[in-house]
Order: C-alpha cells, then structure tokens, then sequence
C-alpha cells in the first residue's frame, strides 16, 4: 500500500492533495471508513442526543452543555433540562434566572443565558423551528463555527467538518503524527478534516461523530489505547514511535483562588436560595473584598445576578 493518504476522489473530496500530501497514513482514504464505521457500530455510547428521537433542538442543548464539559456530568442536567423545555418556545417563554439555576453546577453559566437567547431567536426570527443553515446558525446567540457545524452534521446529517477537541487530537496523531494539535484551530486542520469525509452526507455525519467517539473512548489525552483503535495500523503518530509533544504549552485548567472559583460560589449562593442574597453572606462566602466585588460585576455584566436591595438575585 501507499504509505500517503491517497484516494481522496474516491470519497468525493476534491481540492485536498496538497492538504494531504506526504507520509501520513498506511491506508488508502477510502479504507479509513469502513475500519472506523464498523468500531463505531459496536462502541458507540447510548446517548439520548444521538438516537433518531433526538430533536435538533435536543441536538443544539447538548452541543452548548458539552462545552468543555464532561459527559457524566451533562446527562442528569440535559434529561431534567429536556423534560422541561422540550422546545425553544418552551424555554423561551421562562425567565432567564430558571435556565441559570436549571444549569446548575455544570460550570461556564454564560452558556445558560446564550441558551436562553438562541432558544428566543429561534422562537421570534424562524417560527420556533432550529434553522438548518450555517449562517442561520451561527446568528444565534452563543453558537459559533464549531456548535453551528456539529447542529448541522448531527441533527440534520450534513456532510460536515465538526472539529471539537476530540476530533482535534486524533487527527494530529493518525494524520500529521503529533501527538496534541495546535492551541487554536488551524485552517490546515479543518481542510484536513472536511478531505476525509466521505461523500455520502448521512455517512460522512456518522464519520464525523465516529472520530469524536474515538477520542473521547480510546485516542484520549492522557491515555490513548493504541491496541484497540481501529486506525492503529496507519497511525502516523504510533508508526513514528509516539513522539512527545514538542509545540507551545497546553493551556491548563487552573481553578483554586481563580475569578472562576469566584464567579462559581457567589452564583451558587443566588442559584440555591429563594429570593436575594445579602452582601454579607456573599462576604462570608469570599473573604477577599477587590476579587469578589471584580467577580460580582462581571456576574452582573453578564447577566447572570441582578443587583436587588442590599444583595444579589438571579434575573426575573
């Protein structure tokens, strides 16, 4: 065989030779599909936004919950969520302050508001239906290029580049054979990923998922199993001899005495009790005056507290 991605016309990709030029990968394109198709029928997780009941609203919950968050983490809150706002109207139409505490302890509370605001676009500009355009898309609140191209790949079977940090990492290793990609989405890695999409557009959105499911289960950060991937044997990576990760630092996830901690306890004390709450339990709960009142004003920028008397409440 090659010892270069080849047969990219086969998959109905054009353009994508000089993408994917060099060394990179043992298997003919053509024959990635199937090794990675076939794993993903017999591994892929039982969640409820993937099954053919799921809504493209369903869809575009997930997508914003999954924000650098777990999966364990989002299933109770998405289920409770999707029971009581089965729809964009029926989420429009609750106060902002219900999402906020609905949204709970799954971390970056912006997401709720922006939720919120893509759920009363959707109502008010397109008749409560989610749109099934990038553009269209990418106008909601809190919807970038990775949620608006993940909705139209997973809720409405396109034939779509979804690059998510999953998907990011395994095409590093298995393509260019670097274990981690760059801190920032690259416009080499995206005409990469939109190259190996099969033609087919239900196919290609199964694909798009399948690379995700990879990374999250077996090509993961910390410990990748290269004995059960099923690309294993054309991984430029492993055939390289899993060389360590030589390029910019990673950015960490620091939390102890951050503006995040901050930001989190105070919301946690107005998402937990049942009117305002005064300033000085806020006090009690971060001693350090300048940071909590720096963390209360971006809370209020943000629309996540209110100023109310003496204290602080979610918004009405």
């Amino acid at each position: 065989m090659e010892a270069r991605l080849a047969g990219t016309q086969a998959t109905g990709v054009s353009g994508a030779a000089s993408v994917l030029a060099g060394p990179l990968y043992d298997h003919r394109v053509s024959e990635l599909h199937p090794l990675l198709l076939e794993w993903y029928d017999e591994h892929a997780r039982d969640l409820p936004w993937r099954r053919t009941s799921a809504t493209a609203w369903g869809v575009l919950v997930s997508e914003l919950m999954l924000q650098q968050t777990p999966v364990a983490r989002v299933l109770p809150v998405y289920t409770v969520w999707m029971e009581r706002w089965p729809t964009p109207a029926s989420l429009a139409s609750a106060p902002v302050g219900d999402a906020i505490r609905a949204w709970g302890r799954l971390g970056y509370p912006r997401r709720a508001t922006r939720l919120h605001g893509a759920a009363t676009a959707i109502t008010e500009q397109h008749a409560g239906v989610v749109p099934d355009s990038y553009d269209a898309l990418r106008a909601l609140p809190g919807v970038g290029d990775y949620t608006a191209s993940a909705v139209l790949a997973f809720a409405f079977g396109r034939r779509q580049a979804v690059l998510d940090t999953n998907v990011r990492r395994v095409l590093a290793r298995v393509v260019t054979g670097v274990e981690f990609p760059p801190n920032a989405v690259t416009a080499a890695e995206k005409a990469v990923a939109t190259a190996l999409l099969p033609a087919d557009e239900p196919t290609a959105a199964t694909w798009s998922v399948a690379v995700m499911e990879l990374g999250a289960l077996v090509c993961t950060a910390a410990s990748p199993d290269c004995a059960t991937c099923p690309l294993r044997l054309g991984c430029a990576w492993r055939l390289a001899g899993h060389p360590a990760y030589d390029g910019p630092p990673r950015r960490g996830q620091a939390w102890e005495g951050t503006d995040r901690q901050c930001r989190g306890r105070l919301l946690a004390l107005a998402r937990d009790a049942e009117g305002s709450v005064p300033s000085r339990t806020m006090e009690r709960a971060w001693p350090e005056p300048e940071q909590r009142q720096r963390c209360l004003a971006g809370l209020v920028t943000d629309g996540l507290l209110v100023p109310r008397g003496d204290g602080y409440a979610l918004p009405a």
